[in-house]
């Protein structure tokens, strides 16, 4: 794989605890608190390499991972955080060559996650009904050129019946997933495994409700990070942690009848 900085990709930048991310242009220089950084210099380095700012402040250029991309896509709704994302992916067994139905796209935080795992066999299929999302997710998409592995859908999950079907695994992110639940259910493969994302108790409770008879291996999670300063001698937790950003409902299809 081709691992010098061309015109066109996608660079992170990083000194330090801050970064950026941009498209590398020719021509195009960021003014940062470090002074100016001219993207010109970076082109046909490698990654891992640096460069000076106008300030003489060294720059590290870095192929930007899909946690990068996530953490500093554009936005207009919360987004799933990296570790959800993770266990998201270990819990549904999501691999290459799958093909996973999402529910309710958004920014396309998700979206780009389970795209690059699923590629290059592999699709995720994914509604949104809000118009107005659906460039921001596309935008989001092309920084990793993962845009080719999705498929949008714009239309309301909840009403007649989806397009899709034998879908391998699927993700719901909608404020009531108990009301496209039959779809989904109807849309996914015997013993395919389901996530729901939930941001309150509310939700969850209502969620498990409709989930029972027709999924088993339930299990409702909540996850939590804490980052250490690692410093030799001064070791210690770092004292603010991302504590809630959502709770997670997982499930396998079953047979009903």
């Amino acid at each position: 794989m081709n691992n010098t900085i061309s015109e066109g990709t996608y660079l992170l930048l990083l000194h330090g605890k801050r970064s950026w991310l941009i498209k590398v242009e020719k021509g195009k220089k960021v003014h940062t608190h470090l002074g100016i950084i001219d993207l010109d210099e970076a082109i046909g380095k490698e990654y891992g390499s640096y460069i000076e700012s106008s300030l003489g402040k060294r720059v590290y250029l870095l192929k930007p991972l899909t946690y990068d991309v996530v953490m500093k896509s554009e936005r207009r709704t919360q987004i799933v955080y990296p570790k959800d994302m993770g266990y998201i992916a270990s819990r549904l067994g999501i691999c290459s060559g799958m093909n996973v139905l999402e529910v309710g796209m958004g920014s396309g935080a998700l979206t780009t996650f389970l795209a690059g795992i699923v590629k290059p066999e592999g699709r995720v299929y994914s509604y949104e009904m809000r118009d107005e999302f659906i460039p921001i997710a596309r935008r989001n998409l092309s920084r990793l050129g993962l845009e080719p592995y999705v498929t949008i859908i714009n239309k309301d999950a909840s009403i007649g019946k989806l397009e899709v079907s034998s879908m391998d695994a699927a993700v719901i992110d909608v404020g009531d997933p108990w009301k496209v639940l039959d779809n989904v259910y109807d849309a996914m493969k015997g013993s395919a495994p389901l996530c729901a994302i939930c941001p309150t108790m509310n939700q969850l409770e209502r969620l498990s409700t409709s989930m029972k008879g027709r999924f088993v291996d339930l299990e409702f999670t909540e996850l939590m990070i804490r980052h250490i300063e690692a410093r030799e001698g001064m070791t210690r937790p770092v004292f603010r942690m991302v504590g809630h950003t959502t709770y997670l409902a997982f499930g396998r299809k079953v047979m009903h009848g």
